[in-house]
């Protein structure tokens, strides 16, 4: 059961922060400069962050960047393979916004919010699903993002196989872009395409508010039968011998909850209390070479 937790972990963690890979082609490796903050952003991958400011890590980098009366220079990188590790300890940039909490290749600080995957459908579709044990499950069409050759290889679809749901499941690609916007499956519950949904919480949360559908989300905090984890708590990053760095945005984030968790709720953030975090699934150290 550990290798399937430490699996399952990987596996969420993948959709979690999947993109494609990388670099920063107009950047170059540097120590870190007194009165300016260098940021690793994704510049097309919303509600996260994009290179228009409109993402919730720009508007946390902006009040980070204000706070320490710092000039704020994104380092524009799509996720992917290497994104802390090279981004961070490669010297291109100095902080990453959203981090697993616990991830040992980099230097994270206490996690400042915590979130889960959520069943989402109408709420005039007469279904209360809380539970991937739930057997209606098998005879409705579920949207989730699948990633893969074979598609199974997302924390849902995994999960979802292993309840013995198979063979209703409605993929959409997990990757960021104009063609595949990642608030389509949100749309598509709206619309009635599919049925319900299997999404992560701040994707959920963001599109949601955008559809003109009322729509219920129900979070899904863990997974007994396979032991995947469905939360996660999500820390910042610097990197791994920066700790004084580290140390100085934990100061940051201890000073302003308030209004962390203020641009967290104006993206519909699904949040859930960080007191749990260490007793859930998802709340071990993340190993992970990303």
């Amino acid at each position: 059961m550990a290798t399937l937790r430490s699996s399952g972990r990987r596996l969420a963690l993948a959709v979690l922060l999947a993109g494609v890979p990388g670099v920063a082609a107009a950047q170059r490796p540097a120590l870190p400069t007194a009165g300016l903050l260098r940021v690793c952003i994704d510049p097309n991958n919303l509600p996260v962050s994009d290179s228009l400011n409109q993402g919730l890590e720009n508007k946390i980098a902006q009040l980070l960047a204000e706070t320490w009366h710092s000039k704020l220079q994104y380092v524009w990188w799509r996720q992917g393979f290497g994104y802390f590790n090279r981004g961070l300890n490669g010297l291109y940039c100095d902080v990453d916004i959203t981090a697993p909490e616990g991830m040992d290749i980099v230097a994270t600080t206490k996690p400042y919010y915590r979130s889960s995957y959520v069943f989402v459908y109408r709420k005039d579709s007469g279904l209360n699903i809380t539970s991937l044990d739930d057997t209606v499950l098998k005879h409705l069409r579920i949207g989730i993002n699948m990633i893969g050759s074979d598609g199974d290889a997302s924390p849902p679809a995994e999960a979802l196989k292993s309840h013995g749901v198979v063979g209703n499941l409605v993929g959409f690609p997990p990757f960021f872009s104009d063609i595949n916007p990642p608030g389509a499956v949100i749309s598509a519950v709206a619309d009635k395409k599919v049925d319900v949904a299997i999404v992560w919480g701040p994707i959920a949360g963001y599109f949601g508010a955008k559809v003109q559908a009322p729509l219920v989300m129900n979070p899904i905090l863990s997974d007994p039968k396979t032991g995947i984890p469905f939360s996660f708590s999500i820390a910042m990053a610097t990197g791994r011998r920066n700790k004084a760095l580290r140390d100085s945005l934990q100061t940051f984030i201890d000073q302003n909850r308030d209004k962390l968790d203020g641009i967290l709720h104006s993206f519909g953030v699904p949040l859930l209390p960080l007191a749990d975090s260490s007793a859930s699934a998802g709340a071990s150290s993340a190993k992970t070479g990303r």
